[in-house]
């Protein structure tokens, strides 16, 4: 339940006096009332209740015709069983896409964690990755294939290059970008599978009694071992000393192996980790700027230079991507300073 904070919305709102009155009857108290707890950046919207007898509980509101409710419900259900900890459901309309939920607070990982608290924190989310990785992928969850792969890849030349930088790219730019991108995939298609987040970060995860819990999982696939991993110390909201991440990427990577996880070698697996953080970094600009741009949510933007300067640490450590860092000095990184006038430069790849 990612800690946004948007308006208030209109109480004389159809779906609002829905959500209200299933609310009531879900908690047999006629006198309950909502406020906003938090917003995906998806569709979904949190309310914590309030004004009844008991603990709060959350409401998650789903809207059927934008998001089923159906694929959280399941990874949810395969994420329990595994034993992870995640949002207990205490009643459901699915086909209303109302869901009542415990209250876990109002602090994500990302509020409480700190220079001195990192370590342990960062231990506590790896015993969560390590029993969600052992979960065996159901057959026909889909998999981080190489079309998936792609098309997010794309979403970078797309959204963060031509929509929001303006860029106008060239047939050596396109041979570029296509030769980067093919060799990203292959990287990402050789490394051992397992159930894989796609979101395991430290906004994705909030203090509990009993553990972490694990939240917005509901575009699990099976794919590259290293992705969670990377993402969890290569945040988008929130940095590291590139040092520091080392060290914690090698610290799962000990317990992953001492658990039977299919991990490579170290060195293997830290290079896997920097490049299927390249496509992630590259994935996540793309998408920053589509929710600016078609959604109308201009925050995440924001921390683009956070991820241009991730790109400017990994690059460097891999000579066969010198062509799409070069591309970056080229052509992006002064397209971005220009394009935000006053703001600090963009770390150089």
């Amino acid at each position: 339940m990612p800690n946004d904070t948007p308006p208030p919305t209109d109480p004389g709102d159809p779906r609002a006096r829905s959500r209200l009155a299933w609310a009531r009857e879900a908690l047999a108290a006629p006198d309950a009332a909502l406020e906003r707890a938090s917003m995906d950046a998806g569709f979904r919207s949190y309310w914590r209740t309030g004004g009844g007898n008991g603990p709060s509980r959350i409401v998650m509101d789903s809207p059927p015709d934008r998001e089923d409710v159906r694929p959280w419900l399941r990874i949810r259900d395969l994420l329990e069983a595994g034993g992870v900890r995640v949002p207990r459901v205490l009643a459901r309309d699915v086909d209303a896409g109302f869901l009542l939920l415990e209250d876990l607070g109002t602090q994500t990982l990302l509020q409480v964690i700190d220079d001195g608290t990192a370590d342990a924190l960062f231990d506590a989310a790896i015993d969560q990755l390590l029993r969600l990785q052992a979960i065996a992928p159901p057959a026909d969850l889909p998999a981080y294939d190489e079309a998936l792969l792609a098309r997010e890849l794309r979403l970078f030349d797309e959204w963060f290059l031509g929509r929001h930088l303006g860029l106008a790219l060239d047939c050596g730019d396109m041979e570029t970008l296509d030769l980067a991108f093919r060799r990203l995939v292959d990287a990402a298609l050789a490394q051992p599978r397992v159930l894989v987040h796609r979101d395991f970060m430290p906004r994705n995860l909030m203090p509990a009694g009993d553990g972490l819990a694990v939240l917005d999982f509901q575009d699990a696939v099976a794919g590259p071992i290293a992705y969670d991993a990377l993402s969890l110390f290569k945040d988008a909201f929130l940095s590291w000393p590139p040092e520091r991440v080392q060290g914690w990427l090698a610290r799962y990577h000990a317990r992953a192996a001492a658990a039977g996880l299919p991990v490579p070698p170290l060195p293997r697996f830290l290079r896997d980790a920097d490049l299927i953080g390249v496509q992630r970094h590259l994935k996540v600009l793309g998408i920053f700027a589509r929710l600016h741009h078609r959604d109308g949510k201009p925050k995440y933007i924001a921390d683009a230079p956070r991820f241009l300067a991730y790109l400017g640490e990994a690059l460097p450590r891999h000579p066969e991507l010198a062509p799409l860092r070069d591309f970056l000095d080229r052509r992006v990184l002064p397209a971005f300073d220009a394009h935000a006038p006053g703001a600090a430069a963009a770390p150089r790849a």
